[in-house]
């Protein structure tokens, strides 16, 4: 008899779900035969259509009337999980809104599967929240709470860079030494594991994790800090006012960041706008910044960005494309902009690592394997990092997106059967 249990990632930027079955591909495809989703959701003005993942995008790009959110997940454990966004006219909670993907990306792995699902594995990452423990389980409980409403009657949860070694583990020949450095939309999570054909069979795995370390840093803070240092002083940041005092940044923060992006919009954040724009030396950029309001382009301008970074990991350089809020203009950014945009951040994750490794008692030259997952893994500046950290240890590139759900349908036919 099949397994009614998944595993499910919940990603910042996209999620999968993954089931074992004998002489089959794991992941489940979720939309036109691909096998992620992108966490975003697209709730029409004019109809009470709700589009998801790239038809979500689709749709905003179109020129829809609508509401777009995306990177869902960094709410979690934070004081805006209890509040609440207009959508179609009325206040809609956050959890609710959370509720609505989870309980699609469901829907969508049972119809792909033709079965029903009533326990999960669910991923999450090593801290919801940085060095707030309370805040911490509070996120956990929370997604519990939310996976319980959608459907799912036996919830547990697993460590999403502990879910990938699993998924690599299935490849190895003899046991290695891991860290795994998995480096998702919203957070950097690091764990040493040893792993081994001989372990894989285990169901408590505890014994062979190391240590675990994380830091709440991704790949959409990678995305904010390159926003912030090469196109928001195109629309007027670190400017002056006639006064000579600096332009107030806190719209500029707000454009850079997904979750934050429809506070730009609203009637109070349009008020501060105008009275910078009465008090402003250089009018010209804060013109930008008002076209990007008034067509509500600031999701454009972060799908802009985020394929600037992507290509950055690929190419010296790349041009952004700012014609729809000033026509005829692009912006030329090179990987050396990108790297000391993110130079603090990738800092932070080096010393992550570093602590990991004091905590397990471990030298570098005694790890065999660094596995890396998660799509913010392949910014060349956090690989270079890492590497030059734990030399001379080979580096292995996992599934990149499906590493985790794989892994976690993996464990979830450990725990469940």
């Amino acid at each position: 008899m099949m397994s009614n249990a998944c595993g499910l990632d919940f990603g910042t930027s996209n999620s999968t779900v993954g089931w074992c079955r004998p002489g089959q591909p794991t992941l489940l495809p979720l939309e036109d035969g691909k096998l992620t989703l992108p966490s975003v959701i697209f709730f029409h003005s004019e109809d009470p259509l709700v589009s998801y993942g790239r038809a979500a995008l689709g749709d905003y790009l179109a020129g829809y009337e609508g509401r777009l959110m995306r990177s869902l997940k960094s709410l979690l454990g934070t004081s805006m999980m209890e509040d609440s966004t207009e959508v179609m006219g009325q206040a809609m909670p956050f959890r609710k809104l959370l509720s609505h993907f989870i309980g699609e990306l469901k829907q969508r792995a049972e119809t792909s599967a033709g079965a029903s699902f009533d326990k999960v594995v669910l991923g999450r990452p090593v801290f919801f929240i940085d060095e707030d423990p309370k805040a911490d389980q509070l996120a956990e409980q929370t997604l519990r709470e939310i996976a319980a409403d959608a459907g799912f009657k036996d919830i547990e949860f697993q460590y999403e860079p502990i879910a990938a070694a699993f998924d690599y583990e299935a490849t190895i020949a003899r046991e290695e030494l891991v860290l795994v450095a998995d480096i998702g939309g919203g957070t950097s999570d690091f764990s040493l594991v040893r792993l081994s054909p001989e372990r894989a069979g285990k169901v408590d795995r505890r014994g062979d994790i190391l240590a675990n370390g994380g830091v709440h840093i991704g790949g959409t803070d990678f995305d904010k800090s390159l926003s912030l240092a090469s196109v928001m002083p195109f629309l007027g940041l670190g400017s002056e006012l006639r006064n000579g005092k600096a332009m107030p940044s806190g719209q500029y923060f707000d454009l850079a960041s997904w979750h934050t992006i429809n506070l730009v919009y609203t009637r109070k954040a349009w008020s501060h706008v105008m009275d910078n724009y009465r008090d402003a030396a250089d009018k010209v950029k804060l013109d930008r910044l008002i076209s990007l309001i008034k067509q509500r382009a600031g999701h454009w301008l972060a799908i802009q960005v985020e394929a600037a970074k992507i290509a950055l990991s690929g190419e010296p350089q790349t041009q952004l494309d700012l014609g729809r809020i000033a026509p005829g203009e692009t912006m030329a950014i090179s990987r050396a902009d990108f790297d000391q945009s993110i130079a603090k951040l990738v800092g932070k994750t080096e010393v992550t690592v570093q602590a990991l490794l004091r905590d397990a008692g471990v030298q570098a030259d005694a790890i065999d394997t660094v596995l890396f997952t998660g799509g913010s893994s392949s910014v060349p500046l956090l690989r270079e990092r890492l590497s030059e950290l734990i030399p001379g240890a080979q580096r292995i590139e996992g599934d990149l997106f499906g590493g985790i759900g794989s892994g976690l349908a993996l464990d979830a036919r450990r725990k469940f059967g």
